[in-house]
């Protein structure tokens, strides 16, 4: 199941940013985070993919979403100039970001190298 994040829950379950310079994973097991938007064409596109991959590996991987419009200080802090763009955060390394609405194919292979986590 997917979530959608607030700001202060972004800070518990993702990156706590307002008290760490550093990157540190507040997660248990990876996660993707979706930065979309209601009005966003390939954002529709990219969201059945998402809802597919997190029913797929619902016990390895937590998927987000988090709305451009509403959050716009998240954004501001990542930067995202363009949408949907994806943050991958992995559990014990540095997160990597990618623009655009990815494939399913593309999005497993992610999973599998960025956030070492096996295909079921």
């Amino acid at each position: 199941m997917i979530e959608n994040l607030t700001k202060e829950v972004f800070l518990e379950k993702v990156f706590n940013f307002e008290k760490n310079k550093e990157w540190r994973f507040e997660g248990n097991r990876p996660a993707i985070v979706d930065f979309y938007a209601d009005w966003c064409g390939p954002c529709k596109v990219l969201a059945p993919v998402l809802e597919e991959l997190s029913e797929e590996y619902r016990d390895a991987v937590d998927i987000y979403k988090i709305d451009t419009e509403v959050e716009q200080e998240l954004s501001a802090a990542f930067g995202i100039r363009s949408i949907p763009t994806m943050l991958f955060c992995p559990t014990d390394e540095a997160p990597q970001m990618a623009n655009g609405a990815l494939s399913k194919a593309e999005l497993e292979r992610v999973i599998g190298e960025v956030l070492k986590v096996p295909k079921n």
